[in-house]
């Protein structure tokens, strides 16, 4: 492969630190060609004045070639705050960031004519360029010979094959930066647009041209595809199977995760017993006893259905699936004031609520980015996953309904449709309040579907280790300290002498709860259930920590913690009080993490307060009614 039209570009001269940005459209495999160029291991930051992640690292052969990741676009012509970053970096606009020393361009080898027209436009800034024709061993499968050496002859620039998902078939994208670092040196130069840019008709007509003379087999999906495509993006069907495809997770994270979740939970308890045999009664026994352990174990044992939950929607977006099912949706969605593009930030809620926010930067209607930052809450995260699992297992009884489903999870599977069904109507009377007309001319939703490929084990696995680590990294600091700080707040003031209630009465936490009370008492929650609260609002999982703390320490005697929480809750609450709790965190607050990211996002201090109060007023409400109802039915 000749670089000679990419080392015209450069000049002979001392090698000096450079900048290549990592430019391409959505769901190319941009990110898994940074992580093949970088070992993984990015810098994540800000830019300066926005808040849209920039990903940076130093190349994997060189220290003194930086890779810069920038946000997925299809255009320069942008229509959301990402793609604007990724615009303005490559103009030499963004404060802080200099004007890269080139461009390396990750096209989809099995969707030319896009990536192409995107080349063509990106030559106009001058900048020397690379291009990665990824995915190219599913072109190969589906009959498609791309000839590298033409297309390089016909854009004028490198061009190398090369599988993000498979390190070895990145060789000569490896050697040809490595040839271009040593070749390269800094130098400024002026980069604007040309004034006389092709417009994208004709960049579409150029990208034929090229096409015809580069691929001897022109590109047409399998019959299979298609069959697959008519089904998953029926109005009816595909909505049937998303739907099924959804039920079939919440079902498995109950079925499958039930053994590991009884293994760790044995270990947990069995590490407890072991800790408490070795120690003298006092202090220190009951910090690691009751306070660490019985907080942190009690969270730690939810990882198996978290990291399903993850694993899951991790096959489903490397499948090619979720951007399917975001067309699917547009309809629907349009019918409550948002489109498509807000159905993979909402789904990624279903993970996170944090990045999920930061997603809605795709979103180039304002109006609708801030209904979707607003409804995000209302659909289940990974955190909250813990409370409802812990909640249900105690209340509902682990049965199948006609054979073939559990009740559990089919309890499951109602909440996270609860939060679906209530974000579709809260976004539908949001974009009802106020309405304009400059409101109602939407953007189109145009987005390229990804082929539908095999998902990769080796990149599902890394992505799945750094979510669960992750989560487990939160476990061992945040819900760590709080456990320990609610631990003391349980612990202390000891009971006077002589008090024959439990000593949890006269603690500070003790205290805080029963004066809380009363505000929460006509939804049936205790004063224990108020302390948990209060933690939780740091993470969601410190809910089920602290009511593993505050039971712990609170009870004495025969009514001692010695197993789980499951008994306690089944014994003392009534089933009222346990859906009222379920329906109030359906709505509730996120964590303070998520509410920070709302104020970063929207740049406004009042709207972020408007979402958490409405979400608090929403939260007491529903769980109001469901108190009444479930007391009315079941008996309180």
């Amino acid at each position: 492969m000749s670089t000679s039209s990419l080392a015209s570009a450069a000049t002979e001269g001392s090698i000096a630190p450079i900048t290549i940005a990592l430019v391409g459209a959505p769901n190319c495999g941009k990110t898994a060609l940074f992580n093949v160029l970088t070992g993984s291991k990015a810098k994540v930051a800000n830019y300066s004045g926005v808040t849209v992640d920039k990903r940076s690292a130093p190349f994997i052969n060189q220290s003194q070639v930086r890779i810069l990741d920038l946000p997925g676009t299809y255009s320069l012509a942008t229509t959301s705050p990402d793609e604007e970053v990724t615009r303005k970096v490559l103009m030499g606009e963004m404060p802080s960031e200099s004007i890269p020393d080139a461009i390396l361009v990750v096209a989809d080898a099995t969707n030319l004519r896009m990536s192409l027209r995107m080349i063509l436009e990106l030559k106009s800034l001058g900048l020397p360029m690379m291009v990665a024709l990824n995915l190219n061993d599913v072109a190969v499968s589906r009959g498609m010979v791309v000839n590298e050496d033409k297309l390089s002859e016909q854009l004028g620039v490198p061009v190398v094959k090369t599988v993000a998902i498979k390190r070895r078939a990145n060789d000569a994208l490896l050697s040809l930066i490595k040839e271009f670092s040593q070749r390269q040196h800094r130098h400024i130069r002026p980069v604007r647009f040309a004034q006389d840019i092709p417009d994208p008709q004709q960049l579409y007509q150029r990208a034929d041209e090229i096409i015809s003379q580069t691929v001897s087999t022109p590109h047409r999906l399998p019959k299979w595809h298609e069959r697959l495509d008519y089904w998953v993006l029926h109005p009816v069907a595909g909505v049937v199977i998303l739907l099924s495809i959804l039920f079939v997770i919440f079902q498995a994270i109950y079925a499958w995760a039930a053994p590991m979740m009884d293994g760790l939970e044995l270990l947990v308890n069995g590490f407890g017993t072991m800790i408490a045999s070795y120690l003298p009664e006092g202090l220190l026994k009951s910090l690691l006893v009751d306070g660490i352990i019985a907080g942190v174990g009690s969270v730690v044992v939810f990882v198996p259905q978290i990291a399903l939950l993850f694993l899951f929607l991790l096959i489903l977006e490397d499948s090619g699936y979720l951007p399917r099912a975001a067309f699917l949706l547009d309809t629907l969605l349009s019918k409550v004031g948002l489109s498509g593009r807000s159905f993979i930030p909402l789904l990624s809620g279903f993970a996170c609520a944090v990045p999920a926010v930061m997603s809605t930067r795709t979103i180039p209607n304002p109006k609708e980015r801030f209904v979707s930052i607003a409804v995000l809450p209302m659909l289940t995260c990974s955190a909250r996953l813990p409370i409802y699992a812990l909640i249900i297992a105690a209340v509902i009884p682990n049965k199948s309904v006609f054979g073939l489903f559990n009740l559990q999870g089919m309890t499951l599977f109602v909440l996270y449709t609860a939060g679906i069904v209530s974000a579709l109507f809260i976004s539908w009377l949001m974009t009802r309040v106020g309405r304009s007309k400059s409101d109602a001319a939407s953007f189109p939703l145009l987005m390229e579907l990804p082929t539908y490929r095999m998902p990769n084990v080796k990149h599902i696995a890394t992505e799945l280790w750094s979510k669960v680590k992750a989560f487990l990294v939160r476990a061992g600091t945040v819900i760590f300290a709080l456990s320990v700080l609610l631990w003391a707040l349980v612990s202390f003031p000891s009971a006077p002498i002589g008090s024959t209630d439990p000593a949890i009465n006269h603690s500070f936490a003790g205290m805080l709860g029963h004066v809380i009370e009363p505000v929460f008492s006509s939804i049936g929650f205790t004063w224990q259930m108020c302390i948990a609260m209060i933690p939780g609002l740091a993470a969601r999982e410190v809910v089920v920590a602290a009511l593993g703390t505050v039971y712990a320490v609170g009870n004495v005697g025969e009514e001692a913690v010695s197993h789980t929480l499951m008994p306690i809750i089944h014994n003392q609450w009534g089933l009222a009080t346990a859906f009222s709790f379920l329906a109030f965190y359906i709505y509730a607050p996120m964590c303070l993490a998520t509410l920070t990211v709302i104020r970063r996002e929207t740049k406004s201090l009042p709207q972020t307060l408007a979402i958490t109060g409405y979400l608090f007023a929403l939260a007491y409400v529903m769980a109001w009614i469901t108190y009444q109802v479930a007391g009315f039915i079941f008996g309180l």
